[in-house]
C-alpha cells in the first residue's frame, strides 16, 4: 500500500532524485537542503541542476512526515516551480530494495539518483553525476564520492568492490579521501550516493526486494555488469555521509544478520553452475574467515545464523539465467573477482 502527495512542477525533470526514509527526522532537514543548493550549482548559474525529488517513506513512526511536508511546500516556493517533490507513504517499513523501487517506477525522468536520507550533499553534486552519467551510453551507475561526515578528510565509500571471498567492499573505506581523487571503473555503484539510467532497470530487474536492506545495491550492479553494462566512480560528485542512519552502528546484529544472508544470496544468484564450482576454494575461505571475525567480536553466532537463511534463500531458485551471448563479460568479471581480493588486503 502506499500514498503519493505532490509538491511543485507537474512536468518531470531528467533527473530525479530519490530518498528512502525510515525515522529519519535526525537527518532530513539537512539533507533537502543541501540538494536545494543544487538548484544553481557552484557556478551559480542558473537552472544548472532543474531536478524532481521522490522521499519514499517506509511505514515513519517519528517526526518524519512532518518535515518532509513542509520541506515540499518550500521547496516549490523558493525554486518556482522548478523542483519538484514527491512524497511516497507506505504503510510499514518494507526495507530499502522496496522504497527506492516504489521511486524509480514513479518517476519518468531518464535518470535517477538514490540518496540516503542521512546525507548532506556538495552543491554541484546533481550535475557532476548527470554529466558523467551522460559520457557514454554503456554506463549504468555512477557512484558519488561518500566522504564520512564527522572526518569529512576521511572516505567512506568510493564505489563498490566485489572479490571470489564471496565479499563486497567499500572502495577506500576511512582511508584519506586526497587519494581517491580519480574517475574509474568499479565493479558496483553505492545505492547510498549513485546515479542509475533507468532504462537498463527494464533489461536487467529491478533492486531485489528480498535483500529487505545490505548487497542489493551489489546485485543489481552485478546484473548490470554481466550485461555489458559499466559502472563508474565520479570524485567530484560529493557527499558527507553519517552512516547507519536507520540500523544504528557499523557492527549489529541486525545488519550482521541481513549481511551474511545476502552475501551467499549474491553469489548464488549471479555465478552460473561452472563459476561457482571455480570459485568455491575461495568462497569457503572467506566463510571462515569473517565467521572468526564475527566470533572476536562476540557475534559469531548471529553471522553463523545469517549464512544458513541465505542457503535457504538459494533454495527458491531466484537465479539470474545464464545467456552465452555474455559469457565475455562473465570471463571479465571472474577476472575482475580474483584481482579484487589483492585490492581487499592490500589495496
Amino acid at each position: 500500500m502506499s500514498a503519493a502527495k505532490l509538491y511543485g512542477r507537474a512536468d518531470m525533470a531528467k533527473v530525479t532524485v530519490v530518498i528512502p526514509n525510515y525515522n529519519g527526522e535526525g537527518f532530513l532537514n539537512d539533507c533537502l537542503a543541501s540538494l536545494m543548493e543544487n538548484l544553481t550549482g557552484r557556478d551559480g548559474a542558473l537552472g544548472a541542476a532543474d531536478f524532481d525529488i521522490t522521499v519514499v517513506d517506509n511505514g515513519s513512526t517519528d517526526g518524519s512526515i512532518d518535515i518532509i511536508e513542509k520541506a515540499g511546500a518550500a521547496m516549490a516556493d523558493r525554486s518556482g516551480g522548478r523542483c519538484r517533490l514527491e512524497l511516497i507513504r507506505l504503510d510499514k517499513n518494507y526495507g530499502f530494495p522496496r522504497a527506492v523501487n516504489e521511486g524509480l517506477k514513479a518517476s519518468d525522468s531518464e535518470y535517477v539518483i538514490l540518496l540516503n536520507n542521512d546525507t548532506r550533499v556538495y552543491p554541484d553534486f546533481v550535475s557532476k553525476l548527470t554529466e558523467a552519467i551522460e559520457k557514454d551510453r554503456n554506463i549504468f551507475s555512477v557512484s558519488a564520492g561518500m566522504l564520512k561526515m564527522y572526518e569529512p578528510d576521511r572516505m567512506d565509500n568510493a564505489g563498490d568492490l566485489y572479490c571470489a571471498l564471496g565479499w563486497a567492499f567499500a572502495r577506500g573505506k576511512d582511508k584519506p579521501a586526497s587519494v581517491y581523487d580519480r574517475k574509474c571503473d568499479i565493479f558496483s555503484a553505492c545505492g547510498g550516493a549513485a546515479i542509475y539510467r533507468k532504462a537498463v532497470f527494464d533489461r536487467i530487474g529491478y533492486f531485489d526486494e528480498d535483500h529487505f536492506a545490505y548487497l542489493e545495491d551489489v546485485d543489481v550492479g552485478y546484473r548490470a555488469r554481466i550485461n555489458g553494462y559499466r559502472n563508474v566512480y565520479e570524485p567530484e560528485a560529493v557527499v558527507l555521509h553519517a552512516g547507519s542512519g536507520s540500523s544504528g552502528s557499523r557492527y549489529n546484529k541486525f545488519k550482521i544478520d541481513l549481511s551474511s544472508r545476502n552475501n551467499v544470496y549474491v553469489v548464488y544468484k549471479n555465478m552460473p553452475l561452472l563459476q561457482l564450482i571455480i570459485n568455491l576454494p575461495f568462497l569457503m575461505a572467506g566463510t571462515v574467515i569473517k565467521t572468526l571475525f564475527f566470533i572476536k567480536k562476540g557475534e559469531g553466532i548471529t553471522y553463523i545464523k545469517g549464512f544458513c537463511k541465505g542457503v535457504l534463500m538459494c533454495f527458491k531458485g531466484k537465479k539470474y539465467p545464464y545467456k552465452n551471448a555474455n559469457l565475455g563479460n562473465y570471463l571479465r568479471i571472474q577476472l575482475e573477482l580474483w584481482g579484487n581480493i589483492f585490492i581487499r588486503f592490500f589495496g
